[in-house]
């Protein structure tokens, strides 16, 4: 006789509630729960380096504000805590609700790669999936260890890969008028 197989368990946000606050990161994507660990203090380093960057410049343009991983809720299945992400002042209006969460996409999500295959995967194929089908304008991964960022903007409805940049290049982009940063600097 064989084994009855049961049904995929689809993990939601409302699950998330009931699990300890232990300093493991839980997101959920397409019911999928991933666990992870708190990241690398180097990771955080670059993290807060994009942060800074972007910070110094929405400060003067004053056309938006970063956040440092914060917990996006796309769905019901779908919940992550993106590295840093940068939403325009008229966007906030829109997606963050009566209880400070976000509930749509951010114009720009920011990932630094962690070190495990399993980690690099989900940024580069799975969480680019979900930003895509999101709505993000722009997605950026960044590489700690090979000091390069991966720009991805949305072209005909999905996120493609428009540059690699090292670290002699300069990060720009036209969803961020004027912004300029050395590349090289955000993994000083």
């Amino acid at each position: 006789m064989a084994p009855e197989v049961s049904e995929r368990v689809r993990w939601t946000i409302e699950d998330l509630e009931n699990f300890p606050n232990n300093g493991n990161r839980y997101e959920i994507i397409d019911g999928e729960l991933f666990v992870t660990r708190s990241p690398h203090i180097k990771h955080q380093d670059v993290a807060g380096l994009m942060y800074a960057a972007l910070l110094s410049w929405s400060l003067q343009s004053k056309l938006g504000k970063p956040f440092i991983a914060p917990g996006v809720i796309f769905s019901e299945a779908d919940a992550v805590i993106p590295d840093v992400i940068w939403i325009s002042t008229d966007r906030q209006a829109q997606i963050i609700d009566e209880s400070g969460h976000l509930t749509g996409a951010p114009e720009l999500i920011v990932e630094v790669l962690s070190e495990s295959a399993a980690d690099k995967k989900r940024d580069r194929d799975t969480k680019l999936k979900l930003y895509s089908v999101q709505g993000v304008i722009e997605y950026w991964i960044a590489d700690r260890w090979l000091k390069l960022i991966e720009v991805y903007r949305r072209e005909n409805g999905i996120l493609k890969k428009v540059m690699t940049l090292l670290e002699d290049d300069e990060l720009t982009s036209p969803l961020l008028p004027g912004f300029r940063c050395q590349v090289g600097t955000l993994f000083a």
